[in-house]
């Protein structure tokens, strides 16, 4: 039987996820030592904090360095997505650094509001497994006031005020700044198919 693991970041999302993964049909444990997190098949970095914060979590927890070594594929929520880039604005924070780029606030301006909340529209920018079943258009769930930039790495965008990074993958590393247990199908099936994708 796969072998799911949340890490334990202090994430007010936890829960929520949690019973993504359950409507899933997959009973994910709760991680908070690198043998937990080494001995599981998936790995999801949950964040709903600010990125300073659960970098100490992760920092004090002693897995900031089991999370860089990690070779199972690996998806960040929200600040766990963030988290995956070299460093925020946010506080001024180093981050994990597996993907390169650094996080920014979202540019407000006339009729945009920041931290930007509510459904809005995810642009595919090419075809990756992480994404299949998910139609170019499709509604997410969003609220944050950073994000990561649009790269390489990003397979999928959106836009408030300016074009951001909405689901980023490198390898087994991937990222969804929005929150998949909260965006009804599409966030269904983007957990879906990591939980079901070969490792990279």
């Amino acid at each position: 039987m796969m072998r799911v693991v949340l890490v334990d970041a202090g994430g007010a999302n936890l829960g929520s996820v949690r019973y993504a993964l359950q409507r899933l049909g997959v009973e994910a444990a709760l991680a908070t030592t690198a043998d937990e997190i080494l001995a599981a098949d998936r790995v999801i970095l949950p964040g709903v904090s600010t990125a300073a914060t659960v970098m100490r979590r992760l920092r004090e927890l002693g897995l900031v360095d089991t999370l860089r070594a990690l070779r199972q594929p690996l998806l960040g929520v929200c600040v766990g997505a963030q988290l995956l880039f070299e460093h925020s604005e946010e506080d001024d924070t180093p981050c994990l650094g597996l993907l390169p780029g650094t996080v920014r606030r979202l540019p407000a301006g006339e009729g945009i509001r920041v931290p930007h909340m509510g459904w809005n529209r995810l642009q595919r920018r090419g075809d990756d497994p992480l994404l299949a079943e998910i139609a170019d258009g499709a509604h997410a769930y969003f609220v944050h006031s950073y994000a990561a930039p649009v790269t390489v790495d990003c397979i999928a965008s959106s836009e408030h005020g300016a074009p951001f990074a909405a689901v980023v993958r490198r390898g087994h590393v991937m990222g969804a700044q929005f929150h998949p247990e909260r965006s009804a199908a599409a966030g269904a099936r983007l957990l879906h198919n990591f939980l079901s994708m070969e490792p990279a």
